[in-house]
């Protein structure tokens, strides 16, 4: 008998006991007391427990009622959660979003995506993975992620569709206590040259053996961002790190920004970042609207810069880690 009882007995159910009679559910539902009464009376049979006491003026959960309600409203959601998502892959929306993100993209904003993400797909799953260099490339061109935000580099391999997203600021930075931090800047190679640089390790096939950003022959390679940032600290070496990273650590003094010779005028430098995507496999309603979505933290952080105030409430906790677009 078990196998017996409907969804919508559990409705019935869930709403006698959330309006506090069976009249009211009747309202709520727009049946009469008579069936809300009847429907309940019939799942109690099918089930073998009493789930309301009717000796008062009202009837009462009993506590088997009481326990079995919380099952019931997760029966409940999980179906209206399996409508939405039916429906959704119906109109075409993606089973999951896959996206892999470069580990110099802005984590502040890229959390605040995928806040926004879960309100507005919240029957979508997001897949995500960091990686540097080929390996941002690499799942998107191999079909394992539908989306990549990959940070310009001459690598990109045929057959991806590239959108420009946003500007990342990158910059030098050594601890107060290195020999570098007390070098004039701007600092010539031969200098860089003595010391050890802190450089993320490869993970891809697509750009092995290849060098950006490399000064010195002096290297240690790193496989995480965390880890390059803890032996920066450490005074382990220096190197390159997004300002997202390290503004805490700037402000504070335990990191400071290196000026090198050759570089750009100023320590800062500026890279733009790409939504990529293969050609034969465009991005679903959920993957454009993350697209489109993160291009807005861009343009609200232009329109700040040009008015001169705080970016609006979206985009006022990226304005130091997203630059707009020269």
């Amino acid at each position: 008998m078990l196998d017996g009882f409907s969804l919508d007995q559990l409705r019935t159910f869930i709403a006698a006991a959330e309006a506090g009679s069976f009249s009211a559910a009747g309202r709520k539902l727009g049946r009469a007391q008579s069936v809300i009464s009847q429907t309940i009376a019939n799942l109690e049979g099918q089930i073998g427990l009493a789930l309301f006491e009717r000796t008062g003026r009202v009837p009462v959960l009993t506590e088997r009622g009481r326990s079995l309600l919380a099952d019931a409203r997760d029966v409940a959601d999980s179906i209206d959660a399996f409508k939405v998502r039916a429906k959704g892959l119906q109109a075409g929306l993606e089973p999951e979003l896959s996206l892999v993100a470069d580990v110099l993209f802005p984590m502040p904003v890229l959390t605040a995506a995928a806040r926004a993400f879960a309100e507005a797909f919240p029957s979508v799953p997001l897949r995500l993975q960091v990686e540097a260099l080929g390996a941002v490339a690499e799942p998107v061109l191999e079909g394992r992620c539908r989306l990549g935000m990959f940070v310009s580099l001459p690598l990109l391999p045929p057959g991806l569709v590239k959108e420009p997203l946003l500007r990342v600021k990158l910059l030098m930075v050594a601890a107060p206590t290195h020999p570098l931090a007390a070098e004039a800047a701007p600092i010539p190679m031969e200098i860089l040259a003595r010391h050890t640089q802190l450089v993320l390790s490869d993970r891809s096939r697509l750009s092995e053996g290849r060098e950006y950003g490399v000064f010195s022959p002096r290297t240690w390679r790193l496989s995480d961002l965390g880890a390059k940032h803890a032996f920066l600290l450490a005074g382990l070496g220096w190197g390159g790190m997004p300002l997202s990273a390290v503004e805490r650590d700037l402000a504070a003094g335990t990191l400071v920004p290196l000026r090198i010779a050759g570089g750009p005028e100023a320590a800062m430098l500026e890279m733009p970042v790409y939504a990529i995507y293969r050609a034969d496999a465009p991005p679903g309603p959920a993957g454009r609207w993350m697209i489109d979505h993160i291009k807005g933290y861009e343009t609200a952080a232009a329109a700040s810069d040009e008015a001169g105030t705080n970016a609006p409430d979206k985009a006022c906790s990226m304005s130091d880690c997203v630059s707009a677009t020269p």
